[in-house]
This record gives C-alpha cells, structure tokens and sequence, in this order.
C-alpha cells in the first residue's frame, strides 16, 4: 500500500549554516546592515557623550555652548576633534567586533604592528610628499619661506604638541573613513567601489572647512584613493596614518601653510604664496595646488613598486 504522508524537505542538521534571507547571507549580517548597525552605535555614543557635557556644563553653572572658533587649527582643537572621531568610531567598531566574533585589528589597526616599520615609513613620506610640492611651487616663484616665527622652548614644546596632536588626526580620520567601514563595505560592493564611496565622503567632510575650494576638495578624495591603495599594498591602515600625520605635521607645522583652509597656530616658520591659485591652492593652501595631485599620483608609483602583494584580504568575501 502506497504512503500518502506528505513529503517534506529534509531539516538542516544542528551544525548546518542558516537560510540566507534579507538581514543574513552567507558570511553573516550582511555588509549593509552591519554598516547601518555601526553607524548608529556611534550616533548613539555621541548623543551620550554630548549629553553628558551638557549635563556637567550645566552643573558646573555654564548655561551656553562653548564657542570654538574654526579659523585657525591648533593642537588641542585637533586632538579634541578627531580625538572624539577615534573614540567614537574605535568604540563602535569594538562592540560590533564583538557581534561579528572578529579581532579589532581586522578593521584596519592591528595592535602588532602599532608605530611600527610602517609607520616611520609612511611618516618620511608624508612629509617629503609635502616638501616636494612645496619645492615645485618655490621653484614657480609661488611660495617662499619668511623665517621662524617661533624661538627658544617654544619649538621644542610645538614640535611635541603638534606631533602628538597630528598623529591623533591620522589616526581619527584614517579608522573613522578607511577602518571599520571600509572593511565592511568591502565584504558587501568590493573594495574599489567603497573606496571611491568612502574617498568621495572623506572629501565632502572637508567642505565646512572656511577658504576651502572645489578643487580642494577633490585633491582631498585624491588623498582618500591614495589611502586607499596603499592600504591594500600594505594590508592595513599605519602606513596611512604615518603618511597623513606626516604631511599635516609638514604642512601645518613645519612649513606654516594653510591646511584646507585653516590657518595653523604657532607654526616653525612663516611663509607666503604669491602667484596664481592654480599654482598656490590660493585660501585652500597647497592642497588645492594642482601639484598635489601629481605628487600624490607619484606617491601611489612608488609605493606600488616597493609593495607589489595585495595584501588588504578582507575575510568572507561578499556577502
């Protein structure tokens, strides 16, 4: 006599990986949604913390928003700003390493290789790279050195503020754009494609800066890229980080230039540009000198020659 049970589908045994669905594919929460999970764990810690300030303002008897002023860049208003960027997105980046049974370090900073070989590398390289296309433009007759504007102690205690205040800001905007999220986005849409996403953000977040020009800005998303692919020759973020911090320390500190806009405070020397914006970067600084580009491209030669391996291998593919 024939069975006349219905037929079902075979259950997954318990070691068997679930359903892909909308929210989960094969690696996991999908990139998306672990993208939209880590943004709002770093609004909420931002809405904590600033609500914590307002709290003790108001106990402390200040019953106004401190005013902070944005025309020029000194090292406590660097370290407080992208500071706040390194804590907020490391913490959030912290709690989904816990959800996603990752290591910290994947995302970009791996603790072995902290201040590392790399580092100094991308450190000695930030800062030629700045000299190099403030050369061409001295060359030019664009750009000319005045003389220090600081003496005594004064050079020593700048030296170790900005140092420490730039190597704050490689870190802060290097994890917040080129971390977390790139590694994420590149389990999800590839890596080239969130770079240029990420590179086109990192670019726009510089807008707000005062004297800042749309050619400024794309010599901005030009940094991002550069970042970017040294990043997949190096396999993580501290050449990175040297190099940013290398090139704002020569910029802002050494050299005495405007960077994207903001004016530097007790900077080594005193200098000024005449000529042409095309040539000087005008309001901007040399960022939005036309040479910056040219000088970040032969940047990006270089280091494909000394890095050949791709060695940025987010684990788990798409997703």
């Amino acid at each position: 006599m024939a069975d006349s049970s219905p037929i079902l589908p075979p259950s997954p045994g318990p070691g068997a990986p679930a359903p892909h669905t909308i929210f989960r594919g094969p690696n996991g929460i999908r990139a998306g949604w672990r993208t939209l999970i880590f943004l709002a764990i770093m609004a909420s810690l931002i809405a904590v913390v600033s609500l914590l300030v307002f709290v003790g303002m108001r106990l402390l008897g200040h019953h106004r928003n401190p005013a902070f002023g944005i025309g020029s860049l000194t090292p406590v208003a660097a370290v407080l700003s992208d500071g706040a960027i390194l804590v907020f997105s490391a913490g959030a980046a912290l709690i989904m390493a816990r959800i996603e049974r990752r290591k910290w370090g994947q995302y970009g900073l791996p603790m072995a290789f902290a201040f590392g070989r790399d580092f100094w590398i991308g450190l000695g390289a930030g800062f030629s790279a700045i000299s190099a296309t403030l050369l061409v433009i001295f060359s030019l007759r664009g750009f000319h050195l005045n003389g220090l504007a600081i003496h005594g102690g004064t050079i020593l205690t700048a030296t170790a503020a900005w140092t420490g205040a730039f190597i704050v800001v490689g870190l802060g905007e290097e994890f917040a754009f080129r971390g977390y999220l790139q590694y994420t986005l590149t389990t999800g849409m590839g890596f080239w494609p969130s770079a240029i996403l990420l590179s086109a953000l990192f670019g726009l977040a510089h807008a707000a800066n005062p004297g800042e020009s749309k050619f400024g800005l794309l010599s901005v998303v030009c940094f991002g890229m550069l970042f970017c692919f040294i990043m997949r020759r190096t396999g993580n973020l501290w050449w990175v980080v040297g190099f940013h911090a290398g090139w704002d320390w020569g910029q802002t500190y050494f050299y005495g230039v405007t960077d994207s806009g903001l004016a530097a405070y007790h900077n080594l020397f005193n200098s000024t540009f005449s000529g042409p914006t095309w040539l000087t970067g005008g309001s901007v600084g040399p960022e939005a000198s036309i040479f910056t580009p040219i000088v970040l491209l032969t940047v990006g030669i270089v280091v494909s020659r000394f890095y050949r391996e791709i060695k940025y291998q987010p684990l788990g593919g798409t997703s």
